[in-house]
């Protein structure tokens, strides 16, 4: 299993291939719709964000963390990417996202802005929200808690996060579409078999 250590350099990612199996260390970045939504009319209207993800790491996921002496992330489950689907190819390209961990993968525009680009999806287990939580070593800052605890922007250290399968690469394949692929090709062949 290869470690990934964030940020991330173009070539790290283009070597990526279907299939690989990864583990993330470094800055990570964990966001979902909201913070999507905020960060691309903050740049429209031409003001800055609060986060640098050039190169970096984002996590689709609403955790559920404690406060004491800081905040603690206690589970951190990964959102179903696809409802970001219309918002993640311009994220990408305007960003300079590297990677983006989530569940159940992303559509095929965001497939080519990902090849374009040199950006990869890994898929993290659903249901796995406290393994991702053990990979999160601190909370670096949160910003936009306006938005509630779940929306808001996460800046966290990562360390052995995973394990994660690289499910799109940045060649513009992606292990969802083979799987659709292959079932449409197995129902074709039922049904011929079966003279529908």
């Amino acid at each position: 299993m290869r470690t990934l250590k964030a940020p991330l350099s173009e070539d790290t990612v283009r070597s990526l291939r279907l299939g690989d199996e990864v583990l993330v260390e470094g800055k990570v970045h964990i966001g979902r719709d909201e913070v999507h939504i905020r960060s691309l009319d903050m740049r429209e209207r031409g003001e800055d964000v609060p986060f640098d993800l050039r190169d970096g790491v984002l996590f689709h996921c609403g955790p559920i963390a404690q406060k004491d002496d800081g905040w603690k992330i206690i589970a951190a489950g990964p959102t179903t990417s696809a409802r970001m689907n219309a918002l993640e190819p311009r994220f990408i390209r305007e960003f300079g996202v590297r990677a983006i961990i989530g569940k159940g993968g992303m559509s095929r525009p965001t497939l080519e802005a990902m090849r374009e680009q040199g950006c990869v999806y890994l898929a993290f287990t659903g249901g796995a929200a406290v393994l991702a939580a053990d990979g999160i070593r601190r909370v670096e800052c949160v910003e936009w808690l306006d938005l509630g605890m779940p929306e808001a922007l996460w800046v966290v250290e990562a360390e052995e996060l995973g394990p994660l399968v690289v499910a799109m690469d940045a060649h513009g394949s992606s292990l969802y579409e083979q799987v659709d692929r292959m079932a449409e090709e197995n129902l074709a062949k039922i049904k011929r078999d079966l003279g529908l």
